[in-house]
Order: structure tokens, then sequence, then C-alpha cells
């Protein structure tokens, strides 16, 4: 059994706990989210493996790339991904990786880009169980209105990476993708 590789990293919004899979990336999430222990058991349960604090090239690696997103020099993060959830869910994952850097996008365009106009419920629901934040930008998610919505690193660190990444969100929603 390979564990998954853990190890933390602390970034200028919030703690990250950064997990590392046969050399993919299946977890950066917030530390002490509210759904922290939901998250850990859905990964491990579904890679059949347990968390092992250690070191891993590839946390490494997603380090050295969070450290130059945060300072503005690198505007997508690419490292592999190991996606840990349902088919629906890693649907929705896959669709926010779409929505570039600096723009936005509502729960309501989301789910009619995935052709189903009336799941926004869901969408919702699958944007919230991301263990891989902001590397699949699930904080580029905010109301119809342009207000910020949840957010499992809380709505302060929403608000920041929005406003690090160029999104005015003063005047109601920048750009619907």
């Amino acid at each position: 059994m390979n564990s998954i590789i853990t190890t933390y990293y602390k970034s200028p919004v919030g703690e990250l706990i950064l997990g590392a899979h046969k050399d993919q990336l299946c977890l950066a999430d917030w530390r002490y989210r509210k759904q922290r222990r939901l998250i850990d058991t859905r990964i491990q349960s579904s890679l059949n493996t347990n968390y092992e604090e250690g070191k891993h090239s590839l946390l490494d690696h997603t380090i050295t790339q969070l450290d130059a997103y945060f300072k503005g020099d690198l505007k997508k993060i690419d490292v592999p991904l190991l996606l840990s959830g349902t088919d629906f869910q890693k649907t929705v994952w896959r669709s926010l990786q779409t929505i570039p850097y600096g723009e936005t996008c509502s729960y309501v365009t989301l789910s009619r880009k995935l052709n189903n106009g009336k799941a926004i419920r869901a969408v919702a629901g699958a944007n919230g169980a991301n263990a891989i934040s902001i590397i699949i930008p699930c904080h580029r998610i905010i109301g119809a209105d342009g207000s910020l919505t949840g957010y499992a690193g809380g709505l302060p660190a929403k608000k920041k990476l929005l406003h690090m990444e160029g999104v005015d969100l003063s005047h109601g929603q920048q750009s619907l993708f």
C-alpha cells in the first residue's frame, strides 16, 4: 500500500495540507476547513490508503508553484492531479479548471456549461467538496449577483485570492466565464 505523503503549506491566505499519491497531487486543501475529516476520509477511502507526513518531490514542486502564484509570477499551477470523488464531482472540478485566472463564474453559468442548468445545488455541492483548492480554482465561483459565496478557506481568503488575481468585486461580478 502506497501512502498519501502529506505536508503543510502556509500560504499568505491560510494553511493548506498537500498530499501526493503515486506521483500525483490528490490534496491541496485548507487545513482547518469545517469538512476536514469528511474530505480526508473520502480521499483515503477512495485511494485505499492512509496519510503519512513526509517529503515528496511533487509536493516540493507544488510548493514552488504555489509560491510563484502568490507572488503573482504564475497564473496556472501545472502539476499532475489525482481526483477522488464521484464522476459528477470530477466533471465539475475539470470544468472549474477552465475558468481563467482573473475571471469569475456563477454556479448557474457553470451548471449551464455542463448542460444541466437545473443542477445548481449539485454543482455547488461538488464545488464545496473540492479537495484541491486554488489549483482547481473553486474560489472563482461567485453568486449570480456578484456576491461572494461560501468557500472552504473562508470568505476572507476567497476575497484575497480574487483580489490578487485582479478581480474587482466592488461593483458586483467582474465577468461571467
